[in-house]
C-alpha cells in the first residue's frame, strides 16, 4: 500500500481523548483483534459502522479518496436497484468521487441471502487488493458486516416454504416461545444466542437443522479471514442521531420517496417482493390503500428508524471485536483519516 503513515500525525490516543463517551457508544469492551492480525500476509480492511444516518457515506468517501480506497457496500437495502432514495443510496456525484461495490445488485423482487452478500463482499475485497488499493467495507447492516469480519459459515441452505409456513403458524397460535422451545430441544447453543422473539432467526435455524440435520450452530462455525483488520465505529449523542433521521426523512419526502414507491409498484413489484418490506418503504402501503394520512406514514418512518437505530447498536454491542468508535459530533472527519492512515502505515498495529 501506498501509505507510509509519516505524513499523519494523528493517534489513537489523542482520538480517544477528543471523542469522549457518547450515551449510544456500545458498552462492551473491545475485544482482541481477529487472528490474521498476526499474520505476515494478511491484506488491511477498514470497517466503517454506525447507526443509520450518522454520516458514514461521507466519512467513507473521504478516508477512500484519503487512502486510495474503493467502498463495498455492507447495506441490506442498498443492494435493491431502484430504490434509491428510500435506502439513502450513495448519489451519482458520490459514487464518481469513489468506485462503489454491491450497489444494485437484484432486483426488489429478488432474494438476497446472508451467503450471497458474503461471498460477494470477499470478491470484491480481494479484487480490490488485487488492485493495491485499499477496501472499506461500509454499511449498517450488522450481519452483513459481522459475517464478513468474523468469517462466518453460513449454511447453504435454501428457502423451504411450506415448512417455513408450519413453523411461522406455530409461532402465531403457540407463541413465539413455543417456537423458541423446539430450537431449544435440536439446537441448544443456537437456541441461548437467538432471542425468542426473533421469529425470522428461530424459523431459519430450525430450517437449516430440518433439511440437514445438524444443528445450525455447527454449520456456523467462525474461520477467521485473511485480513487485518481496522474497524471504525461512527456514534453520537442520542437525541442529535434522531433529530439527523428526522432531517433525512424530510429530505427523502422532498426528493420524491412516495413517488419512488409508487413506481416500484407500478413496475409490477408488489407488497409481497423482499425488497417492498424495507424500512422507509413498507409503511407507505396503508397511505395508499387510503388508510393512514401523510402525516401519519411519516411519522411511522421515524418511528420505526429509531426503533432500527437501537436495533443496530443492539448488534454492534453484541459484536464488538475491536471497534474504535468516535463520536462524530466531536471528532472532525480528518481525525478518522489520521486513524486509518496511521494504522495503514504501522501496518495494521
Amino acid at each position: 500500500m501506498r501509505w507510509t503513515g509519516e505524513n499523519r500525525a494523528g493517534s489513537t490516543a489523542q482520538l480517544a481523548a477528543q471523542s469522549g463517551q457518547a450515551d449510544t457508544r456500545p458498552s462492551a469492551q473491545p475485544q482482541p483483534a481477529p487472528d490474521a492480525e498476526t499474520r505476515p500476509d494478511a491484506q488491511p480492511l477498514i470497517v466503517v459502522l454506525g447507526p443509520t444516518a450518522v454520516g458514514k457515506t461521507a466519512l467513507a468517501i473521504q478516508l477512500a479518496q484519503a487512502v486510495e480506497g474503493e467502498i463495498v457496500s455492507a447495506d441490506s437495502r442498498q443492494i435493491y436497484a431502484h430504490m434509491d432514495i428510500g435506502t439513502a443510496k450513495p448519489s451519482a456525484h458520490e459514487r464518481a468521487a469513489v468506485p462503489h461495490h454491491l450497489l444494485d445488485v437484484v432486483t426488489p423482487a429478488e432474494t438476497f441471502t446472508l451467503a450471497q452478500y458474503q461471498r460477494a463482499a470477499v470478491r470484491a475485497i480481494g479484487s480490490i487488493h488485487q488492485r493495491d488499493r485499499v477496501p472499506l467495507l461500509v454499511g449498517g447492516t450488522g450481519q452483513y458486516i459481522t459475517a464478513v469480519v468474523e468469517g462466518w459459515g453460513i449454511p447453504e441452505v435454501p428457502p423451504n416454504a411450506e415448512l417455513r409456513e408450519k413453523l411461522e403458524a406455530i409461532a402465531r397460535d403457540q407463541g413465539a416461545r413455543a417456537l423458541h422451545n423446539r430450537l431449544q430441544d435440536v439446537d441448544p447453543e443456537a437456541a441461548q444466542r437467538i432471542d425468542y422473539r426473533n421469529v425470522r432467526r428461530v424459523i431459519r435455524a430450525l430450517e437449516v437443522y430440518h433439511e440437514t440435520g445438524t444443528p445450525i450452530s455447527v454449520l456456523q462455525r467462525k474461520t477467521p479471514p485473511p485480513y487485518r483488520i481496522l474497524q471504525i465505529g461512527l456514534t453520537m449523542p442520542r437525541e442529535d442521531l434522531y433529530a439527523r433521521i428526522d432531517a433525512r426523512i424530510d429530505r427523502m419526502i422532498d426528493a420524491g420517496l412516495l413517488d419512488e414507491v409508487r413506481a416500484l409498484l407500478h413496475a409490477g413489484y408488489t407488497w409481497s417482493c423482499p425488497a417492498m418490506s424495507g424500512l422507509g418503504y413498507a409503511q407507505w402501503r396503508p397511505y395508499l390503500a387510503g388508510q393512514s394520512s401523510l402525516a401519519e406514514t411519516v411519522a411511522a418512518i421515524r418511528r420505526d428508524t429509531r426503533a432500527f437505530v437501537r436495533r443496530q447498536y443492539t448488534w454492534f454491542n453484541g459484536h464488538d471485536s475491536g471497534i474504535r468508535w468516535l463520536d462524530v459530533s466531536q471528532v472532525t472527519p480528518a481525525a478518522a483519516v489520521d486513524l486509518a492512515a496511521n494504522w495503514l502505515g504501522h501496518g495494521g498495529e
